[in-house]
This record gives structure tokens, sequence and C-alpha cells, in this order.
């Protein structure tokens, strides 16, 4: 048993429980909105929370070193902002890095469009950015056009890096993730774990599954293919994956479901057989999405690290990397256990 603690990362959610006011109050203060009146003694209460909870801090990466990026500000450029949250939470991250350094973040979405991304490097330029951070949604090597390639100011990639690793970039450890959530059940007592992957196109679903057959020869479990079924990261095909496992001569005693959508659908499934979460079937999930938290019982997941992978963009520009090749940075992502997750019952012969 790994009876290593992980350390809970702090939210706005905890800031906002220990000041005793909104989420939306503890943006406003922190963010430093100007225009919206909140008391002086609301305000030193939420700072006093945040300080006191090190909220923003638990990041592997400090704020020291931003003098030079102090007074300035940051182009962020994202292909989607809206789909999922993992922009945002870089985002977030980025900006947890820099607020107190005075350093502005102006984000520009491009839905992966050339010219829009020519049009957002002008425009951030212009308003003076001093590095840029180039941010793809799925994990994925990418072909940047020439006007990145050449910019005036540093550039680092996030989710994405190119074939010659030019520019420093950092995408999540999927593969060990993946080790991660099928090592937790095996050390539940779980030998028929299945699984149920994402678009197997997808980087993240090829690694995490590579994860999982990885924690599986180390346990000396033989892989089964019958228990690896495709979905496409939606809530439906997570339930329609979990009946054709529940259908085999010997359906699985836990399934780790490659993302928390796909989870929910497995849920719904488990439920629609007769059958309870953990006491007949174990379950774990991929994102930490924030559904996890309202699944009954609690899905057992993992922690997408893009808050951290923001931070560790704005360190890196404020070394003002020079051109490569640079090593891809891999960022870990964290077990949460939770409820869904049960140590195999011991059934009667």
């Amino acid at each position: 048993m790994n009876s290593r603690k992980i350390a809970k990362r702090v939210t706005m959610m905890d800031v906002a429980k220990a000041a005793g006011c909104s989420q939306a109050t503890v943006s406003v203060v922190l963010n430093n909105v100007t225009d919206i009146k909140i008391s002086a003694e609301l305000r030193e209460r939420v700072l006093e929370a945040a300080r006191s909870l090190a909220y923003g801090l638990s990041s592997p990466v400090r704020r020291a070193g931003l003098e030079e990026l102090r007074g300035s500000c940051i182009g962020f450029i994202v292909d989607q902002l809206a789909t999922t949250p993992e922009a945002v939470n870089a985002i977030e991250g980025a900006r947890h890095a820099s607020w107190e350094d005075d350093v502005t973040i102006l984000v520009a979405q491009t839905q992966g469009r050339a010219e829009h991304e020519r049009k957002a490097v002008a425009r951030l330029l212009q308003a003076g950015a001093q590095g840029i951070v180039y941010m793809s949604i799925f994990t994925r090597r990418v072909s940047l056009d020439p006007v990145l390639d050449q910019l005036p100011v540093p550039l680092v990639l996030l989710n994405c890096y190119t074939s010659d690793n030019r520019f420093p970039s950092a995408v999540p450890d999927e593969t060990t993730g993946g080790r991660t959530a099928t090592a937790s059940l095996v050390r539940k007592g779980h030998r028929c774990i299945g699984m149920i992957v994402g678009e197997s196109f997808m980087e993240a679903a090829q690694d995490r599954l590579a994860g999982y057959r990885q924690a599986l020869a180390e346990a000396g479990i033989s892989y089964d293919d019958s228990l690896v079924v495709e979905g496409n990261w939606t809530p439906t095909s997570g339930f329609e994956a979990t009946q054709k496992l529940l259908s085999l001569k010997a359906p699985p005693t836990a399934i780790f479901c490659q993302n928390d959508k796909m989870a929910m659908g497995c849920f719904n499934a488990i439920g629609e057989a007769g059958l309870r979460i953990p006491g007949d079937i174990s379950v774990v999930g991929y994102d930490d999405d924030e559904l996890s938290r309202h699944l009954r019982p609690r899905l057992t997941t993992l922690e997408l690290p893009h808050r951290s992978m923001g931070a560790w963009a704005i360190a890196q520009l404020a070394k003002k990397p020079t051109p490569g090749p640079h090593r891809v940075h891999k960022v870990g992502c964290t077990l949460i256990e939770r409820a869904s997750a049960g140590r195999l019952a011991a059934h009667p012969s």
C-alpha cells in the first residue's frame, strides 16, 4: 500500500469557505477588480484566507525571477477556450504565478486557424507582450506558423510540442497517469480491470492505455484485449462500453475510465445492472472534472496538471529561453482518492 500523502491543491472555493464569502467575491479581490465595491474588511479577510491557505503557492513553480516581467504583459494563445476547462485552468495557473508581480495576461482564442493566430500575435506584440504562451487543448505535436517561429519575444508551448523541440514545452505525463490509476486498483486487490479508452487516435488515449498496460505488467497480470473497450469521451460512450464489459463471461471487478464524463456513463450502466459502486465494482476516472465531486459515490480520479503547467510557462518566459532543443517537460497527474474505488470484496464460492 502506498502511504505517501499527496498535498491537496487549494482551490478558490477553499479560500471562499475560509473567508466566509462567495467564490465570485474571492475572484474579484484576487484579480484586483476595482469597479466592483468590496469593503476593506472583506477584502482583507479574503487576502488573509488566501495567504493562510497558501492559495496559488502550492505549485512547484515559484514567483521568484519575475522581476524582468514586472509591469509587462504576457500573451496567451489557445485554440479553444470554452470547450473544456484545461485552458482556463492553465491561464489561472499563469495568473497565480504572476498576479503579485503586476504581470497582465492577455488571452486570444484562435480556433486553430492560422490567420487568427497571425492576427493574435500581431496584436499581442502591439500591446507590448514580453512573451507568448501557445496552448493546444489536445496534447499533440504541432507545426507552428512561421510568425510564431520567428517571434521577437520568447515562446513557450503548453500541451503541445514541435518535432524539433525548438521551444520549451510542457505536457501532462499521461503514461504515468494511466499507470497510477491502474496501480491504485491493483493495490486494492483487483486483478480483472477493465478500461474504457477515449478516441484512440489521440495521444492522451494512447499514453493512458500504455500506462494501464505497464501497471498490469508490473503486477504480473496478463493484458486481456477483451477488457479494453473504446469510447469517445462522452457519457453515452461510457455507458455503452460498460454494458459491453459487464456482458463478458468474466466481467471486470474494476473499471478505469479515461475521463470523468465516460465514468459518469459507466456509473449509470452499473446502476442499471443492479450493481453497487464500489461494493460490486470499483470505478476510477480521469481529469478531476467538476462532475466527479457530484457523482454518488464521489469519483476517484486523476487531476490534470494544467494549473501548474500555466505557472511553469510563466517561469520559463521569465528566464527568456533561447531556441532549443529543449526537453519536453512532463508534469505529473495527481490521484484524487474519493469513494468510488474500494478493496476487492471476497465473494463466497
